[in-house]
Order: structure tokens, then C-alpha cells, then sequence
């Protein structure tokens, strides 16, 4: 499975930014996504993750009402959308993915095989 992610960039604060993440490879119905983000000095941290099949999410509570994964099935893309971001969401951003991701929400960074180059985002203020 290839991961890539686009959309990254200088954004200001208070626009919307969207980062794509298109996925080649053998994608079955039980495979998830899931977005990170990495900024200077810190750990990568896991921020959504939505299930290819039924499209349910999970958002950690850094960014749970700010940004929103989505996924298209048809071009095998996922999607991160950010509204209003602040110069505190400046970091590299990853897409991850996991085959056979079963009914638990997969959170951590080791619970992913599959990741993406990394987008920079960097938002000004």
C-alpha cells in the first residue's frame, strides 16, 4: 500500500485548509486511515482515523470539532479538513494506514504500517 499526501502549505489563521491522502495498492473493506501530525520537538500525535468501509471516525480531543477526516471510496482518498487553524496546528502532517483495522480505534503511531511522505502545514497568524 503507497500513501500520498497533498495539500499542504502556508495557510493564515482562521482559513480552512484541506490535506488529501491518495492510497494505491491492495485497499480492502477492512482497511483505516488515519491522520498524524509532527511538529518541531514533539512526538507524533494521532489526530482522526475513519474505517474505509462504513466511513465511522474518531477524533482525538486536541482536534475534535476543528477538523474533519472523510474518505472517497471511488479514488481511494482520504481527506483532512481543517477549519479556522491556528499557528499551534503548524506541523508536518501524515496519513497512516492498516490493514484488517478491526473494531477498535487505532491511535497510536505503531498501530500503522502504511504512511504517507509527510505534508508540511505551516499557519500564520
Amino acid at each position: 500500500v503507497r500513501l500520498v499526501e497533498t495539500g499542504g502549505g502556508l495557510v493564515q489563521s482562521g482559513d480552512s485548509l484541506r490535506l488529501s491522502c491518495a492510497a494505491s495498492g491492495l485497499i480492502f473493506n477492512s482497511f483505516a486511515m488515519g491522520w498524524f501530525r509532527q511538529a518541531p520537538g514533539k512526538e507524533r500525535e494521532f489526530l482522526a482515523q475513519i474505517r474505509w468501509s462504513e466511513g465511522s471516525t474518531h477524533y482525538a480531543d486536541s482536534v475534535k470539532g476543528r477538523f474533519t477526516i472523510s474518505r472517497d471510496n471511488a479514488n481511494f482518498t482520504a481527506y483532512l479538513q481543517a477549519d479556522s487553524p491556528q499557528p499551534e496546528d503548524t506541523a508536518v502532517y501524515y496519513c497512516a494506514g492498516v490493514d484488517n483495522a478491526g473494531t477498535g480505534w487505532k491511535i497510536t503511531q505503531f498501530d500503522y504500517p502504511y504512511w504517507g511522505q509527510g505534508t508540511q502545514v505551516t499557519v500564520s497568524s
